[in-house]
């Protein structure tokens, strides 16, 4: 019985990319503005998941939304928490 014994040789070549870091500034406006973005989110997701509710039991695409839409308010209402903070916390 011959058996053949084949070798692999591989070769991997590494290149160093360099990167830039970058640094933005964001301003109190700017976030300001982003935070009014997030709360009118909030409430367009509050109301219509309000809304909704009441069919919920007769479509179950509607009940799947309703139930799934807690993934959007959740960080929605974190942000929310964070702005009243920081609007108490600079009015102080």
């Amino acid at each position: 019985m011959i058996s053949t014994v084949t070798t692999a040789t591989t070769t991997t070549t590494t290149t160093a990319a360099t990167s830039a870091v970058t640094t933005t500034a964001v301003t109190s406006a700017d976030i300001m503005g982003y935070s009014l973005i997030a709360v009118v989110a909030l409430i367009a997701f509050l109301a219509l998941k309000e809304i909704l509710s009441s069919e919920a039991h007769k479509n179950s695409k509607i009940n799947n939304f309703i139930n799934s839409s807690n993934v959007a308010i959740l960080p929605l209402l974190f942000v929310f928490t964070a702005v009243v903070a920081y609007k108490v916390v600079t009015i102080l």
